[in-house]
């Protein structure tokens, strides 16, 4: 396996930005013949944008005989605390540097991403939402994605008022990332108003593969239910399952395991 650390500068963010990637290594031709094996070129790979959750980093958990079998070049983006999504304050244009910059990069730089069938986005918590609003708000980059746990706060933040705070941050914070909450109802940060949009296209957007998960012990299971509905009454294909789990990267590991030879070999 090869770990590779990118430094670039991002003009959607106005600060010099780090990422890891990821990827398979070359066999090892010794192992390889000793134990009788025949070396097959690996062909180009595929593309899977990694997003972490409030107060992670860009790191991959990723299994890595699951990035060697299905080829995966895995991008791991640092986000800060700023849900993926383009906030009210200067350098803080989460989405457009996922969904357009990093992209236009890793196709100029390392011929990636260049097929939405072989770009998919996967996140845990504030990255699951991460993952399932980018892949609608960019599907025609990202063919598939797969949402963990997701924090889909957006419901709560509908009717956050100033001095509010739930525990985990205060009204300000959710407005500069969500933008007015007065006003949310009809903005693009919520994902269901990307899917109607979508929907609203007459098949010149498709709509991508989404896969969902949640364990039943998890503190955001309720809007994970609540999502999985809508997409169920707006007549979009998903998988969403649940089983017993926490909010944890057990809970995902055990996640990936389950769907990505679904999502992989489809």
């Amino acid at each position: 396996m090869a770990n590779i650390n990118i430094e670039m500068y991002s003009n959607c963010l106005r600060r010099q930005v780090s990422l890891k990637m990821v990827v398979p290594s070359d066999y090892r031709l010794d192992a390889f013949n000793q134990n009788g094996h025949e070396v097959k070129e690996r062909g180009r790979m595929k593309t899977l944008f990694m997003l972490h959750g409030y107060t992670g980093m860009g790191e991959c958990w990723l299994p890595y005989d699951l990035i060697e079998k299905y080829n995966l070049a895995v991008i791991c983006p640092n986000g800060e605390n700023g849900f993926w999504l383009n906030g009210m304050t200067t350098g803080s244009d989460y989405q457009s540097f996922i969904g357009e910059e990093l992209i236009g990069f890793l196709r100029r730089t390392f011929n990636l991403a260049l097929d939405r069938d072989e770009t998919y986005i996967l996140g845990f918590s504030m990255g699951g939402f991460g993952a399932l609003h980018t892949a609608l708000a960019y599907p025609e980059t990202f063919g598939k994605t797969i949402a963990l746990s997701s924090a889909l706060v957006h419901y709560e933040v509908l009717n956050m008022k100033p001095g509010d705070n739930n525990g985990v941050a205060n009204y300000e914070y959710y407005r500069a990332c969500f933008g007015e909450p007065s006003e949310l109802i009809n903005s693009d940060n919520m994902p269901e108003n990307l899917v109607k949009k979508i929907l609203s296209s007459d098949g010149k957007l498709p709509m991508p593969e989404i896969f969902m998960a949640c364990g039943t012990e998890d503190f955001l299971l309720e809007p994970n239910r609540k999502m999985h509905g809508f997409l169920e009454e707006s007549g979009v294909s998903h998988r969403y399952e649940e089983w017993k789990g926490i909010h944890d990267l057990n809970f995902c590991l055990e996640a990936v395991n389950k769907y990505f030879p679904i999502a992989m070999e489809n």
